[in-house]
């Protein structure tokens, strides 16, 4: 609990029997709407991007209450939960680790205030690669860094750490010392702030709402509670939102570099990118897919979710009939984002079962967006070969995965990386399949839509967006977003 100039701003942990007033991001600023239940609604439509925590902040003009907890965000909030979250502005975040622990500390919005009674709570989508630099620049500018346990409130301590009380503006005085991605939203009392890195890696659009405005990770998020989109938040802009409207600041030019690998597996395929649909791109993936590695098969399925519309699109192409290899069971999290190696496994052996009548005796074309590991696909072949598939031949709607990534993918070491270590051949021999192919990266480029200067590419061409420091893996805090 912080006080400053007569106002109140309160952090409650749902494990501590006190006051109950109180990665993907929602900002929602909206006079006379329920604006918890926005930002859950928008929040339960990006639950794909994140499913280890959720939180939400909502401010009413003269306080600020945040409520976050670990799990899904249908069990982190009910009716209970939000009744107490009134006021006319809030953030939310659903989260997933790349690199910090899956704790309450770590879960997001984090929220900061100072003596002054500037307060500011926080959400973030990315992930910074100068945090050591970051640190040693609060501890210079005298700042209690003492509990810091993530780059969110690194950044949130900058932010009210600046002599000045207009957040627009502190931030614009702040982001350009940061690297990395970033998609921001955040609050103080009164106002909604939204502002994206300069290479815009990470997705974040603006959207109208009948009484006010949103922003949002995904169009799908705007589409859910009704938000007609106006347009993404650029590179390098701080946008401001309140009685006034919505401001816009630069402070940086604009250096896109979007993320590639948000049109393979990240985003849901119904949101939009430059007014395609990501389902749309997907579909063009699996054309191409087809062009580049035929198959003589029976039919193509494709894994679920993600694999299904370049599935399409690959039977499209090829003339091959489509069917439904696998059921899902629609209530377990994304292996891709789990914590660990076992849990991923465990995953697997919960989320998938192959449709035996559907494929027994069949040569099958597999189609699914990525492989990482290698453990996903592994199990999947296995189990067809055990409910009876004659052939597997597996394809990959996007190229070999042979880099890290530090800007907010789960894949933060090359030793983790199958198609690191060994080749096309070899990890085909190594997951079991009768033939492997991966789309080429110009076929991915082409099917996204966009120009190749104007992407980050990086996991699959080690080409990264933004300078990484040599002290990359041993800074002193750990990401949250």
């Amino acid at each position: 609990m912080a006080r400053g100039d007569g106002r109140l701003t309160v952090e409650i942990d749902p494990a501590n029997p006190g006051p109950r007033d109180a990665c993907g991001v929602v900002g929602i600023w909206a006079p006379g709407e329920e604006v918890s239940k926005l930002t859950y609604f928008g929040l339960y439509s990006l639950q794909h991007r994140g499913q280890e925590a959720a939180g939400m902040a909502v401010a009413d003009g003269d306080r600020t209450v945040v409520y976050k907890d670990v799990g899904l965000v249908a069990q982190v909030f009910d009716e209970k939960t939000l009744a107490p979250l009134q006021g006319h502005v809030a953030i939310g975040h659903a989260r997933y680790s790349t690199t910090g622990s899956s704790t309450w500390e770590n879960a997001q919005p984090t929220i900061r205030a100072n003596t002054g009674g500037v307060s500011v709570s926080l959400a973030h989508n990315g992930n910074l690669v100068n945090l050591s630099e970051l640190f040693d620049t609060a501890v210079s500018n005298g700042l209690d860094v003492g509990s810091m346990t993530s780059d969110t409130g690194l950044l949130a301590t900058l932010f009210t750490g600046h002599p000045s009380t207009d957040l627009a503006e502190a931030a614009s005085d702040v982001l350009p010392q940061v690297k990395g991605a970033y998609s921001l939203v955040f609050i103080d009392n009164d106002r909604l702030f939204a502002a994206r890195d300069p290479q815009g890696i990470r997705p974040l659009v603006l959207g109208k709402l009948e009484k006010g405005w949103m922003v949002a990770s995904e169009t799908a998020a705007l589409d859910t509670v009704g938000a007609s989109y106006v347009r993404d938040v650029e590179p390098g802009e701080i946008l401001s939102i309140g009685e006034d409207g919505v401001r816009s600041t630069r402070f940086a030019e604009p250096e896109p570099k979007h993320c590639l690998f948000e049109w393979v597996y990240l985003s849901r395929p119904d949101s939009r990118f430059d007014g395609q649909t990501l389902y749309q791109s997907r579909i063009e993936q699996g054309r191409v897919l087809a062009r580049e590695y035929p198959a003589d098969a029976d039919m193509v399925i494709g894994v679920p979710e993600s694999g299904i519309p370049a599935a399409v699109g690959y039977a499209n192409e090829s003339g091959i009939p489509y069917g439904l290899g696998f059921a899902k069971n629609s209530y377990v999290g994304r292996t891709f984002i789990q914590p660990s190696d076992s849990l991923r496994k465990l995953g697997i052996r919960l989320k998938l079962n192959p449709l035996t009548d559907q494929i027994r005796g069949k040569r099958l074309v597999v189609i699914d967006d990525s492989i990482v590991r290698g453990n996903t696909q592994r199990a999947q072949v296995k189990m067809l070969r055990d409910a009876g598939a004659k052939e597997v031949h597996v394809r990959i709607s996007s190229p070999p995965i042979k880099w890290p990534c530090f800007l907010g993918i789960d894949f933060a070491t090359r030793e983790e990386l199958i198609a690191d270590n060994y080749d096309v051949s070899e990890i085909c021999e190594q997951i079991g399949a009768d033939s492997l192919g991966y789309i080429s990266l110009d076929g991915l480029t082409a099917a996204s839509g966009q120009k190749s200067d104007n992407l980050c590419r990086a996991c699959f061409d080690g080409k990264y967006p933004v300078e990484l420091p040599d002290n990359l893996g041993k800074n002193l805090l750990t990401s949250t977003a």
